[in-house]
């Protein structure tokens, strides 16, 4: 939307960083089977400018877990507006480091999983 652009036009890179936060909470949720707080963000590289009109998609994988921790791999790809069948552009990544944390906002551990699902 134009309120979230500076005088260029471009998508203000705080407003596609919550938006990636909010990616890389989900398989980070998934992954603690409950509330996590997002601790870090590493290596984040802004590739391309965001225009007003243009469609992002964002992905999030889990690259890494410790005890308590997650590290989110998160992307964002742009596809310009008006155009058509043109291939997505990836704009932005970085790795988000999230804690599962309980009900007192402290650290827990990670529920085990089952390495036959993953």
């Amino acid at each position: 939307m134009p309120a979230d652009t500076n005088p260029e036009g471009d998508i203000f890179g705080g407003w596609l960083l919550a938006q990636m936060d909010l990616a890389g909470a989900t398989p980070a949720f998934e992954r603690a089977q409950g509330r996590c707080a997002t601790i870090a963000l590493d290596g984040m590289v802004f590739h391309q400018p965001v225009s007003v009109g243009d469609e992002v998609s964002i992905y999030a994988k889990v690259i890494k877990t410790g005890r308590t921790s997650i590290r989110v791999h998160v992307e964002a790809w742009k596809r310009p507006r008006n155009h058509v069948g043109v291939d997505p552009v990836r704009v932005t990544e970085g790795v988000f480091t999230y804690v599962a944390i309980d009900a007192e906002r402290k650290p827990r551990p990670l529920p085990m999983v089952d390495n036959a699902d993953g």
